[in-house]
């Protein structure tokens, strides 16, 4: 079983909806998946509330919960377990980074986004030996900021090659819970959102 957890310091950066989408993909290529909710805004857990059908376990509970629920989830013969978080960091945070085989930090291309991106890296980095890997997300179609955020990061974490990028569709599928692989499966956000699955799982 393996553990992806969702963090950063800011909130609307995107993490219950890169959560979501890379659970979905998991499931869709045959996974048994999990996702825990530690997010008190429990953005996930509403999801899976508007999705037809129960093909995607998602649990809302508290950090002191975490390792009860992993283990549980590895009983079940789950394959892949998302995290999702708040944003802020906190004791959560620490749980989180311990207990996660990889650490994603969604990141938008603004300033607030990058000061705070910082400061998890920092938090990771002092947690010392974890995998850990910033992605691009809601980058505009146009200009630079994307080469500019990869500039301002490098050095901190690995940042992947990757990018999701500022699309409707994203939000759009969340309403009636789904993904954007199942409400439009040929459109660029669910083949960007397959590419950044294929190579993490290759992590």
């Amino acid at each position: 079983m393996k553990t992806i957890a969702l963090v950063t310091e800011k909130g609307g950066t995107g993490k219950s909806t890169v959560a979501v989408h890379l659970a979905v993909c998991a499931m869709r290529q045959g996974k048994a998946v999990a996702v825990i909710d530690l997010d008190p805004q429990a953005s996930t857990r509403h999801w899976v509330e508007r999705r037809a059908g129960d093909d995607i376990a998602v649990v809302s509970a508290t950090a002191q919960e975490l390792p009860r629920l992993l283990e549980g989830a590895r009983k079940q013969g789950a394959d892949l377990v998302v995290i999702d978080t708040a944003g802020r960091s906190d004791v959560t945070t620490a749980h989180v980074i311990e207990a996660a085989d990889l650490i994603l930090i969604p990141c938008r291309p603004s300033i607030y986004d990058l000061e705070a991106s910082q400061r998890t890296a920092e938090q990771i980095t002092k947690a010392g030996g974890k995998q850990a890997i910033f992605v691009l997300n809601a980058v505009p179609s146009r200009g630079l900021r994307a080469q500019e955020a990869r500039e301002a990061l490098t050095g901190l974490l690995p940042v992947a090659p990757v990018e999701l990028h500022h699309l409707v569709a994203y939000s759009d599928a969340l309403n009636d819970g789904r993904s954007v692989e199942e409400m439009e499966p040929l459109g660029k956000a669910a083949r960007e959102i397959r590419a950044l699955y294929d190579w993490l799982i290759k992590l």
